[in-house]
C-alpha cells in the first residue's frame, strides 16, 4: 500500500509547466518513421506529451483504405477505453451520486447474474477486475455478441462467479459493459452521449466518439493482419465493445487525454476531474487486483522507472498509452496491424526508451518466417494428402475388412477436429480467455490454413481408403460366391456319372 500512496503522490506532482523537453518532436518523428520502414507498419498516430505540453501529436504512414493517417484521423484505441469508461464511473462518483464501494445492483438491479455472490459485487471491483465474473464462467467472445450495453448486461444472467467478489482479479471485458451500463442508468443518458458531453468536449476530443459494435465503425477494412510479412488490409470481425473497446480517437485527442491525466484538466483548462480522482484511477485498490488499478496498470520500465500504462487489442489494430510520473511524460500510440505483430506496444516500448535516454529495444518479428513454414507445411500436407488417396487401393488391400478399415482411419479426422475446436485450444493457452473461431483465423491465417489443409487432406484419405476396402470386400465375396457355385456344378456332374 505504501507503494500505492508513493505512486500517487508522484503522479499528483507531475509538472504542469511546459518544460524544455530532453526528447523533441523531430526526435519523436524520426523514430516512429524508422519504425514504420524496419517494420512495413502501415499507419500509425502518436501523441507524446510531458506535463502539460504536446511534444508530438501526428499520424504516420497511411490508413487501410489507403488514406494519409494524420493528427486528426480516428482510429480505435481498443481497451485503451477502459480508462476512459473508469473516468466517467469516477465522474459520478465525485458527484455524489455513486460510491465505488457501492454494490452494484444498488444502482442497476438489472446486473443480475446466477449467482448468490453477484449481490456483493461492487462498482470498484468492476473497474479493478476483481468482481468474479470470468470468460471461463460466461465466454465473452464466442457467445451470440449484443447489440446494446442493456442486452450485455442482460445476457450475464447465466454467467456464474468464479471467485469471492474482491478476492481474485481476472480481466473481463463485461466488467466495462456494465459499468459503462451503469453510468447510462445513472446518467440518466446514453453512454456515448455522456462521454462526448463529460469528457471529450472539455478536453477538446472532437475526433473522438464511442461506438458499441463493429457495425459502427467506417465502411471498409478497420485495419490489417500480416501475412508472409505483407499487411492485407481487412475488417474487424463482428464484436461488442462498448464500455470495453469502443473509443475512437486521434492523436490530437489523445495528446489532449494524457494531458488530463496530470491533475485532471485539459489543454485549456477545463477540469474533467480532480488530481485527488486521477490518482485514485492509477492507484491499485488492493492485493488482489495486483497491479491493475482502475482502467490502468502499473508497473516499472526497463530502466526501472514507475509507469502507469494499458494496452489494447482488437483483431485489426492496437493500442498502447503509458504514462511516466517521474518524468512528466505521456505516450500514446495506435497503431492499424493485429495483435500478433503488437506494433503499438513495441512502438511505445521504443518511445519510453527515446524519452529515458535508454538503448530501445530491437523492432521486428520472426512472424514472415513462421508464415513461410507454416505455408510450407501445409503444401507439404497438401502433398501427402494426395498420395494418401492414389494409393488408397494399396493401402485397402492390407486390410482384412471395412471395419478395421474404419478403425485405422479415425485418426486421419483428428485435423478436422483440432479445426473445429482451434479457438478453445487457444483460449486454454491463454489463459482462460474467450475467443471466436474467426477471431483465430485474424490471428493466425496460415495456422488456419495448414489445419484447413491437413483436414480436408485426412478427411480425403480416409474416405478414399474406406471406399477401397468396401469395393476390395465385395469383390472377393463375389469371387468367393463363383467359386461356391463352380464346386456345387461339378459335384451335381460327378453324381449324374455315377447314376449312369
Amino acid at each position: 500500500m505504501l507503494v500505492h500512496l508513493l505512486l500517487a503522490a508522484a503522479l499528483a506532482t507531475v509538472p504542469t509547466a511546459a518544460p524544455t523537453a530532453p526528447v523533441d518532436g523531430v526526435a519523436v518523428a524520426a523514430l516512429v518513421e524508422r519504425y514504420l520502414d524496419e517494420t512495413g507498419l502501415p499507419g500509425v498516430a502518436v501523441a507524446v506529451t510531458r506535463g502539460r505540453h504536446v511534444v508530438h501529436a501526428g499520424g504516420h504512414g497511411r490508413t487501410a483504405t489507403g488514406e494519409p493517417v494524420t493528427e486528426r484521423t480516428a482510429m480505435p484505441i481498443a481497451s485503451l477505453s477502459k480508462s476512459v469508461t473508469a473516468l466517467a464511473v469516477l465522474q459520478l462518483v465525485e458527484d455524489g451520486a455513486v460510491a465505488l464501494d457501492d454494490p452494484v445492483r444498488e444502482h442497476l438491479p438489472e446486473f443480475a447474474p446466477d449467482d448468490p455472490r453477484a449481490d456483493a459485487v461492487t462498482v470498484r471491483q468492476l473497474l479493478d477486475q476483481t468482481s468474479g465474473l470470468s470468460d471461463r464462467a460466461f465466454p465473452s467472445a464466442s457467445r451470440e455478441q449484443p447489440g446494446t450495453l442493456r442486452e450485455s448486461v442482460a445476457q450475464l444472467r447465466t454467467a456464474g462467479l468464479v471467485a469471492e467478489p474482491g478476492t481474485h482479479w481476472e480481466y473481463h471485458n463485461p466488467n466495462y459493459q456494465v459499468a459503462a451500463r451503469l453510468v447510462e442508468v445513472v446518467s440518466g443518458r446514453p453512454f456515448a452521449t455522456h462521454l462526448r458531453e463529460q469528457i471529450f468536449a472539455p478536453l477538446g476530443m472532437r475526433d473522438s466518439r464511442g461506438i458499441d459494435t463493429d457495425r459502427d465503425l467506417p465502411p471498409g477494412p478497420t485495419g490489417h493482419v500480416r501475412v508472409l510479412g505483407a499487411a492485407v488490409p481487412v475488417r474487424e470481425p463482428a464484436a461488442f465493445g462498448a464500455g470495453s473497446g469502443g473509443v475512437l480517437s486521434s492523436a490530437r485527442d489523445m495528446a489532449a487525454w494524457l494531458i488530463a491525466q496530470t491533475d485532471g484538466t485539459g489543454p485549456d483548462g477545463r477540469s474533467v476531474a480532480t488530481p485527488a480522482t486521477v490518482a485514485t484511477l492509477h492507484t491499485p485498490s488492493s492485493p488482489a487486483s495486483r497491479s491493475y488499478a482502475l482502467g490502468w496498470s502499473v508497473g516499472t520500465t526497463a530502466a526501472g522507472a514507475p509507469v502507469v500504462e494499458h494496452g489494447g487489442d482488437l483483431f485489426t489494430c492496437t493500442a498502447h498509452q503509458a504514462l511516466l510520473p517521474a518524468s512528466g511524460y505521456g505516450i500514446a500510440v495506435l497503431a492499424n496491424t493485429g495483435p500478433v505483430d503488437g506494433d503499438a506496444g513495441a512502438l511505445a516500448e521504443q518511445l519510453v526508451a527515446l524519452v529515458e535516454g535508454t538503448a530501445p529495444p530491437p523492432a521486428g518479428s520472426s512472424r514472415a518466417v513462421v508464415d513461410a513454414a507454416l505455408l510450407a507445411l501445409a503444401a507439404g500436407t497438401a502433398w501427402l494428402a494426395v498420395r494418401g488417396v492414389r494409393r488408397a487401393d494399396r493401402w485397402a488391400a492390407r486390410r482384412r475388412s471395412v471395419a478395421t478399415a474404419l478403425l485405422r482411419t479415425l485418426p486421419l479426422l483428428a485435423p478436422t477436429a483440432l479445426l473445429l475446436g482451434v479457438h478453445r485450444v487457444f483460449g486454454v493457452l491463454y489463459r482462460g480467455r474467450d475467443l471466436a473461431w474467426v477471431q483465430v483465423l485474424y490471428l493466425y491465417p496460415l495456422l488456419v490454413l495448414l489445419l484447413v489443409v491437413a483436414a480436408g487432406g485426412g478427411a480425403g484419405v480416409a474416405v478414399a481408403r474406406v471406399a477401397q476396402a468396401a469395393r476390395g470386400s465385395s469383390t472377393s465375396g463375389s469371387g468367393e460366391t463363383e467359386i461356391g457355385s463352380g464346386i456345387a456344378t461339378a459335384r451335381r456332374a460327378a453324381r449324374r456319372a455315377r447314376m449312369r
